[in-house]
C-alpha cells in the first residue's frame, strides 16, 4: 500500500519538536508512515532528542542552507525514479515542528485529499494557541494588484472586501472548504504525483515564499490547491524565526522581491512594476534600516549559509 511521508525541518525548537512528533505518534492513519526530520544545525539538542526518543524517525543533520534546501534533501529522494516501488509514497506532508496534530486530524486530511482527485495540495485551518486563525493558512498569490493593495494597507482597512482582502482571503468563512491559490508550508499535504510534475522547492528562497512558489507551480501543472477549514491544526508559529528576527525580516522582503521578479515582473507594465518594487524597498527600509537594502536585493548563491475549537485540549 502506498504511504505517507512526513517531512519536518527543525531549527532550535527541541520542545516543540517533541510535541509535534508525539502528536504524529498519537495519530492513527490507514497507510504506512515515514517520518523525516531535517535538523538545520540546531544547538539545543534537537538531533539528540530525535535519536533518543523517536528512533523510528529518519534524522538528517544539515548545515542551515534554508527551509527549501533542507526539505529538498528528502523530497528529491521521495520523487526519485530509482526509489523502489514497494517504498513509494502517495502523499507527502510538509509539516513545521511548531505544529501539533489533534487526534484524527491527519487521517481527516488524508481522506480529504483522496476525495478530491484533482487536488495537488491541501491544507487545514491553522489556529494559534490563543484561538485566532493563522491568516497564512489560505492565501492568494501576490499578483501586482493584490500586492499593491497590501502595501497600501487596504487589505487591513477593508478585510471583508472581496477586492482588497484577497491576500489572506479575510472575506471568507474560516470554516469554509474552498479552492485557493496557496496553503502554507507549515502543513501542506501534497500528492506525490503533483510534486513530481511541479518539482521540488526553489532553493533561492531561504525561509519565506518557497511554499507560495511551489503552489504556483503545482497549479501551473493543472492541479488544484484546496483549503479545508473543517480540520484544525495548532500552530505556535514563528518559534524558529523569532530567534533571529532581523534575519527573518531580511529574508521576508527578499522573498517578496524574488517571487515578484520570477512570476510577474515580465508581464507587468513599468509604472506599476516600479511602484511594487519601490514599495518593497520602502517597507524593507522601514523595517530594517537603509543600510540593509543593497545586501537585501543582492542575488543569493543557493549554497550561501546564511474558532469553534475547544482550546483546552491544546498542549501548553
Amino acid at each position: 500500500m502506498a504511504g505517507l511521508a512526513i517531512v519536518i525541518v527543525s531549527y532550535n525548537v527541541r520542545d516543540l519538536l517533541r510535541r509535534c512528533l508525539q502528536s504524529i505518534v498519537d495519530s492513527v492513519v490507514d497507510c504506512p508512515l515515514e517520518v523525516y526530520v531535517v535538523d538545520n544545525s540546531s544547538c539545543d539538542g534537537s538531533a539528540e532528542l530525535v535519536r533518543s526518543e523517536f528512533p523510528f524517525v529518519r534524522l538528517l543533520e544539515s548545515s542551515n542552507r534554508g527551509y527549501g534546501a533542507a526539505n529538498n534533501l528528502v523530497l528529491r529522494e521521495i520523487i526519485s525514479p530509482s526509489r523502489p516501488a514497494d517504498t513509494s509514497c502517495e502523499f507527502v506532508l510538509l509539516l513545521n515542528p511548531d505544529t501539533w496534530l489533534p487526534p484524527g486530524s491527519l487521517q481527516q486530511m488524508l481522506d480529504f485529499l483522496r476525495s478530491h482527485p484533482k487536488a495537488g495540495a491541501v491544507g487545514p485551518r491553522l489556529v494559534r494557541p490563543d484561538g485566532q486563525l493563522d491568516l497564512a493558512c489560505r492565501r492568494s498569490f501576490p499578483t501586482p494588484e493584490v500586492a499593491l493593495y497590501r502595501m497600501l494597507g487596504l487589505s487591513r482597512i477593508f478585510p471583508r472586501s472581496r477586492r482588497f482582502g484577497r491576500y489572506n482571503l479575510t472575506f471568507l468563512d474560516p470554516r469554509e472548504v474552498t479552492e485557493v491559490d496557496s496553503v502554507v508550508g507549515a502543513f501542506m499535504l501534497i500528492r506525490t504525483e503533483a510534486l513530481r510534475q511541479a518539482g521540488v522547492f526553489d532553493e533561492r528562497f531561504f525561509m519565506y515564499g518557497e511554499d507560495l512558489d511551489l503552489a504556483y507551480r503545482i497549479k501551473q501543472c493543472g492541479w488544484k490547491v484546496l483549503y479545508n477549514g473543517k480540520v484544525d491544526v495548532l500552530h505556535y508559529k514563528g518559534e524558529s524565526s523569532k530567534q533571529t528576527r532581523r534575519r527573518s525580516l531580511f529574508e521576508f522582503y527578499r522573498a517578496m522581491l524574488l517571487f515578484y521578479r520570477k512570476h510577474y515582473a515580465g508581464s507587468t507594465r513599468f509604472p506599476l512594476s516600479w511602484m511594487i518594487v519601490g514599495g518593497i524597498y520602502l517597507r524593507a527600509a522601514l523595517a530594517l534600516g537603509g543600510d540593509c537594502l543593497l545586501e537585501l536585493f543582492r542575488p543569493r548563491s543557493r549554497d550561501r549559509h546564511a474558532a469553534n475549537t475547544t482550546f483546552a485540549e491544546w498542549p501548553q
